[in-house]
């Protein structure tokens, strides 16, 4: 239970690392005040470009992986297969991954106002299922030339990672990635609610 305890710890202090807002606070803006107010990668491409905002891209991501590798360190190499993690090792890898996703969504180290975590659990799911992960990549990569849309591409990858999951790992560890797709899910569902016009705002377009 202590090494157990430590992984989701050390997962969630990782996840809060504000990589965003640090970065962008070097250029002189807030991610969290500008564009859709989401402090990630995409926001902060929108603002300074790709190659500025390849930083965040790695070090959102890495949050995921190194949370990962934090659990496998206390659980042992042994939990660590050619499909992903085994045994004993699943759920402390999880549970590190999904704090992971936590800190970044509500981070203690930027006034717990994060974002979506979606990188977060793709660096995540590099170390839960490898060949999974690497055939995300390939419909990135595909469905990114095809439409000539890296967001589509990207959409494509993310969310065939469970199905892509299923044919290297047994279905509970497949229902375990969808209960981290599902925070993703609550972080959009938060940004759509505070994006909405309050009542004073409604009022004051009919007027």
């Amino acid at each position: 239970m202590i090494l157990l305890l430590g992984a989701v710890i050390g997962g969630y202090l990782l996840g809060s690392v504000p990589v965003a807002v640090a970065l962008s606070r070097a250029y002189g803006f807030d991610p969290r005040e500008v564009g859709d107010r989401n402090p990630g990668f995409w926001n902060v491409k929108e603002r300074l470009g790709r190659r500025a905002a390849l930083p965040v891209f790695a070090g959102d991501t890495l949050k995921g992986t190194l949370a990962a590798l934090l659990a496998l360190a206390f659980t042992g190499p042994h939990t660590m297969g050619l499909a992903g993690v085994t045994g004993a090792g699943a759920v402390p890898v999880y549970l590190a991954v999904a704090a992971a996703m936590i800190g970044h969504a509500w981070p203690v180290f930027a006034g717990f106002r994060g974002g979506r975590s979606i990188l977060a659990f793709v660096g995540g799911s590099a170390v839960i299922c490898p060949p999974g992960f690497l055939l995300g990549v390939a419909a990135l990569i595909v469905g990114g030339l095809v439409t000539r849309s890296f967001a589509i591409g990207a959409r494509a990858g993310v969310f065939g990672l469970p199905l892509f999951q299923l044919l290297f790992a047994p279905v509970e560890h497949v229902a375990g990635t969808g209960a981290l797709m599902c925070l993703i899910g609550l972080r959009f569902g938060q940004a759509a609610r505070a994006a909405r016009p309050g009542p004073a705002d409604r009022a004051g377009r009919r007027a």
